[in-house]
C-alpha cells in the first residue's frame, strides 16, 4: 500500500474555490491511478473522480464534471483536485485513494482502491 496525505479542505463561502492536495509515498507512485472520493455526514463515501498514472486520462461522477478538475505531479507523488463553483452540497471529508495498475473493475467503485488518506474537510457555507 502506499500512504495518503490530503491537505487543502477548509471553510469557504459558496461558488468560492479550493484545490486539495494530497501527496503520496511509501511505494512507486507510478504504479497507481489515483481517485478521489468524498463523504457527507450521515451519507456513503462517494466517487469525486479518477486520474491514470500518466495523467492523461480523467474520469469524473457526474455532478463534478465541469466544475472540478484532477491532476498529478508525478516528479512530487501528488495528485490534485480543483473545486470551482463550490456548492453547499459539497460539504464533506475529501479522501484521495490509490488504485493499482493491476486491479481491473469499476473505478468508481471503493473496492479499486487500497490505500486511502485520513481525509481533508471542506464546508460550503451559503
Amino acid at each position: 500500500q502506499v500512504h495518503l496525505i490530503e491537505s487543502g479542505g477548509g471553510l469557504v463561502q459558496e461558488g468560492a474555490s479550493l484545490r486539495l492536495s494530497c501527496a503520496a509515498s511509501g511505494r512507486t507512485f507510478t504504479n497507481y491511478a489515483m481517485g478521489w472520493f468524498r463523504q457527507a455526514p450521515g451519507k456513503e463515501r462517494e466517487f469525486v473522480g479518477r486520474i491514470s498514472v500518466g495523467g492523461r486520462s480523467t474520469y469524473y461522477a457526474d455532478s463534478m464534471k465541469g466544475r472540478f478538475t484532477i491532476s498529478r505531479d508525478n516528479a512530487k507523488n501528488t495528485v490534485y483536485l480543483q473545486m470551482n463553483s463550490l456548492k453547499p452540497e459539497d460539504t464533506g471529508v475529501y479522501y484521495c485513494a490509490a488504485s493499482p495498475i493491476t486491479y481491473n473493475g469499476n473505478v468508481d467503485s471503493t473496492r479499486m482502491y487500497d490505500s486511502w488518506g485520513q481525509g481533508t474537510q471542506v464546508t460550503v457555507s451559503s
